[in-house]
């Protein structure tokens, strides 16, 4: 995409830092948009982000036409026992920690048995999907709205989502309809010795598609070893 000109003075060019500003959220929220393509900016040749202010003034009219959303009512459904398994996400000092070659072998390894180009280690605090690992996944961390994880850490089997942008739950989500192009996603709760699901590992594409029967159990190995390597530290 050409780089849009600098010198328009009816609509100037913001930095991050000031898009938050206006927006009224913090830098790394602002971040998390602009990289996911919910707000459209572009990159300096220094690498920095760069965003226009009619874009800013966009998404600031269309959070103004959102109805307030209640405390009770998070854009993602939410286990029974939430309450004792954030804390326990709380305990496993997961959350920020530095990467770790035990969990990055496990991703590598699901995309092999998977042939899926994305694979990730996800942990899910109250607001945030972070990950522990990632291949193929330039984001640190998501909107806890955002993550597919959301939805498999409720279930005890794995989730697999064949099309994404033809399902209801997910077809207007950001990671679907913005530069990451997911279409696929299949994933395996990671749960701890208390039985509360810290997060998943799961397995991404871009392209619609289905696992066979060895791949899921394939996943499921993998998800168990992850799970024995977290164990381990309670």
């Amino acid at each position: 995409m050409p780089t849009p000109r600098i010198d328009d003075s009816d609509d100037p060019v913001l930095t991050t830092a000031a898009a938050a500003r206006l927006l009224g959220v913090a830098v790394s929220t602002t971040q998390l948009w602009l990289e996911s393509g919910a707000l459209p900016s572009w990159k300096t040749p220094g690498g920095h982000r760069r965003v226009r202010l009619s874009a800013v003034t966009r998404l600031l009219a269309h959070k103004a036409d959102q109805p307030p959303q209640t405390q009770a009512a998070p854009g993602h459904p939410v286990p029974p026992d939430e309450r004792a398994r954030l804390a326990a996400v709380a305990a496993s000092g997961l959350v920020d920690s530095a990467p770790e070659p035990v969990f990055d072998r496990l991703t590598w390894l699901a995309t092999q048995v998977t042939d899926c180009p994305m694979a990730l280690i996800t942990v899910l605090t109250s607001r945030r999907q972070w990950f522990k690992s990632r291949i193929g996944v330039g984001l640190a961390e998501t909107p806890r709205d955002w993550a597919f994880c959301s939805h498999a850490i409720v279930q005890e089997e794995p989730l697999m989502v064949e099309d994404a942008s033809r399902d209801a739950r997910f077809a207007a989500n950001p990671l679907v309809t913005g530069p990451l192009h997911v279409r696929f996603y299949a994933g395996v709760p990671l749960v701890d010795a208390g039985g509360h699901a810290l997060g998943t590992l799961c397995v991404l594409d871009r392209e619609p598609r289905r696992l066979r029967a060895r791949e899921i159990r394939a996943l499921q190995e993998l998800a168990a070893i992850a799970v024995e390597e977290l164990r381990r530290r309670t």
